[in-house]
């Protein structure tokens, strides 16, 4: 499959016209590429460090010519370009290296299959159904129900278990109440607060929480449960290779370079 076919293919899936007006989905870079067939680097966030290790894979046998990410490397028009500057080094090396940088945001984060669509999955929730519906079928986030109640210490062993955050936070609560209905956001999701004790969750998985957002949802009676950004995103990312894969992608493999960009203390 061609990059250009790849990309066609999957802006029918995930139109970046879905995408908020403070978003930047699409091509990031585009050095001349489309006609090549296509050997893929998912990862969550466009780094330097993803970029060395497509080079290293190249190095390897391995001819990685697009860095498929979640995350925009450009947010908004940089004012120049200059060697040293990330941007700029990332510019440089996309199109001497003949390596594309191409971005789906929240464009993926509303499709079946995207970030929200797959932490549903990894919990097991049914009959669900967007948080905040966009069109009709998708949306931001997920709601559903697990096929038996859990207890919530039960649950979050679960989260734990199956995202693997460096860090769990979640509400006072508790630990050995049950629970069914849940909601799911990948990323920033404390702004769709509303949104979720509107579709009857008790438990509302998310990240970037502020303190003051776990005041509001003990108030308003939602369990809030933050897991990190990195954790429930990447997993989405993990999905995107096998499908990528399924589509007739010569190669697609998931990043092991992306960064959580937070280290955590352990106490001893």
């Amino acid at each position: 499959m061609k990059i250009l076919d790849l990309i066609t293919w999957f802006e029918t899936w995930a139109n970046p016209t879905w995408q908020e007006n403070w978003d930047n989905c699409g091509w990031q870079i585009e050095p001349g590429v489309l006609s090549q067939d296509a050997h893929v680097l998912v990862c969550l966030t466009p780094t330097l460090a993803v970029m060395e290790e497509a080079l290293i894979l190249r190095e390897q046998g391995i001819p990685i010519n697009l860095i498929f990410a979640h995350h925009p490397l450009l947010f908004s028009p940089p004012k120049s370009l200059r060697c040293g500057d990330y941007i700029g080094e990332m510019t440089k090396l996309a199109f001497t290296q003949q390596i594309g940088v191409y971005t789906a945001h929240t464009n993926f984060d509303q499709v079946a299959d995207g970030t929200a669509d797959v932490l549903a999955q990894l919990l097991e929730l049914q009959a669900t159904q967007p948080i905040f519906p966009t069109q009709p079928g998708i949306g931001y986030g997920r709601v559903g129900n697990l096929p038996t109640p859990q207890t919530l210490q039960d649950l979050l062993s679960t989260i734990q278990t199956r995202l693997h955050p460096p860090q769990l936070l979640h509400s006072p609560a508790d630990l050995g109440q049950k629970i069914q209905r849940i909601a799911v956001l990948g990323g920033s999701g404390a702004s769709f607060i509303t949104a979720t004790i509107k579709t009857g969750a008790q438990v509302y998985l998310t990240s970037d929480c502020k303190f003051h957002q776990f005041q509001e949802s003990r108030d308003r009676n939602l369990i809030l449960v933050d897991a990190g950004h990195y954790a429930t995103e990447r997993p989405a990312c993990d999905r995107l290779v096998k499908i990528f894969l399924s589509q007739g992608v010569k190669s697609a493999q998931l990043s092991q370079r992306d960064e959580d960009f937070r280290v955590f203390m352990v106490r001893e």
